[in-house]
C-alpha cells in the first residue's frame, strides 16, 4: 500500500515539504484548504511600525503583507530597526527576516525552536519574560483570529490596535484533485492529512461530506500543528479519531516531515 500526503496548507506553502516527502516515498496532493487574499486598505488607514513599540505578526503571510502594503501605500521600503518585531513560531520569523525591506538588525521576539508549542501563548511567555512589556502594539493577522494575546497584553496595560491585513476563505477544490480523492477511497487507499488550523479544518470538512467521502476521511491518519486541532477533529468525529490516528507536531517543515515518516 502506498503512502499518501494529503498537504492543506496555503498555496505555496507546501512545495519544499512535498519534495521531501516524494523523496521518503510518499505520494503527494497538494490540495489548500484556504485561499488568503490580501485586503484593500487605504493609505491613511494603514498603521505604520514607528507609530508602535512592538509589532506582532500571526504568521509569515501577514508579515509579507504588511511590508508589500507598507512599500505599495506608504511608500516605506525599509522597516524602522529601532522598532521590533515578534512572531509566533522560529517558522514564522524567518519568513520576516527574508521578506525585502525588513531589517536585518530588528530585534524579533519568538518562541525558541525547542518550545511545547509555536504559539500565542508561547509567545506571550516570551514576551513576559522581558524586563517591561511594549505601551504601543500593532497585531498583524487576518480578517478572523483568537483575540486571546491582544487580550492578555490589553490586560497589562498595553493598547492594541489589530490590523487585518488579508482574509481567509475556502479554497476551490479542483475536479481533478477530487477524483484523486475518490479513487483512493474507492481502493480503500488509508490518507495522511495535513491539517494546519481550525478554519482549515473546517473548509477540509465541508469539501469532504459534499463529495461524499466521509465514511474514508474517518479511516483516515492526521498529523496536526496543535493539540487544539487534535481535539477538534476527536469532536468532529464523534469520538472516531484515536491517538493512534492523530500525531501533533510543530509547525516547522522539518517537524512536519518527521511526523509523516513515523507515521
Amino acid at each position: 500500500m502506498s503512502h499518501i500526503a494529503i498537504l492543506t496548507r496555503p498555496a505555496g506553502r507546501n512545495d519544499a515539504l512535498a519534495q521531501a516527502l516524494g523523496a521518503a516515498g510518499w505520494q503527494t496532493l497538494d490540495l489548500p484548504a484556504l485561499e488568503l487574499r490580501p485586503l484593500p486598505v487605504a493609505a491613511t488607514d494603514l498603521p505604520l511600525p514607528q507609530d508602535f513599540d512592538l509589532v506582532i505578526f500571526v504568521s509569515g503571510h501577514a508579515a509579507r503583507t504588511y511590508l508589500n502594503q507598507l512599500r505599495d501605500l506608504a511608500g516605506q521600503t525599509d522597516w524602522p530597526a529601532a522598532v521590533p518585531a515578534a512572531t509566533v513560531g522560529p517558522t514564522s520569523a524567518r519568513a520576516l527576516r527574508e521578506t525585502p525591506g525588513f531589517c536585518a538588525n530588528t530585534t524579533v521576539f519568538c518562541p525558541p525552536p525547542a518550545a511545547s508549542t509555536h504559539d500565542s501563548e508561547a509567545l506571550w511567555q516570551v514576551l513576559r519574560a522581558q524586563d517591561s512589556l511594549p505601551s504601543r502594539v500593532l497585531l498583524v493577522r487576518g480578517t478572523q483570529g483568537r483575540d486571546w494575546l491582544a487580550d492578555q497584553l490589553e490586560a497589562a496595560g498595553a493598547q492594541v490596535r489589530r490590523h487585518a491585513a488579508y482574509q481567509r476563505q475556502p479554497a476551490h477544490w479542483p475536479p481533478s484533485a477530487v477524483e484523486h480523492l475518490r479513487k483512493w477511497a474507492q481502493k480503500r487507499e488509508k490518507a495522511t492529512w495535513l491539517l494546519t488550523s481550525g478554519e482549515g479544518l473546517t473548509a477540509v470538512q465541508t469539501h469532504i461530506h459534499e463529495a461524499g467521502l466521509a465514511d474514508w476521511w474517518q479511516a483516515s491518519d492526521f498529523i496536526v500543528t496543535h493539540p487544539t486541532l487534535a481535539r477538534r477533529l476527536q469532536q468532529g468525529l464523534a469520538g472516531k479519531v484515536t491517538d493512534a490516528m492523530v500525531k501533533i507536531c510543530l509547525p516547522a517543515d522539518d517537524a512536519i516531515l518527521a511526523a509523516f515518516v513515523a507515521a
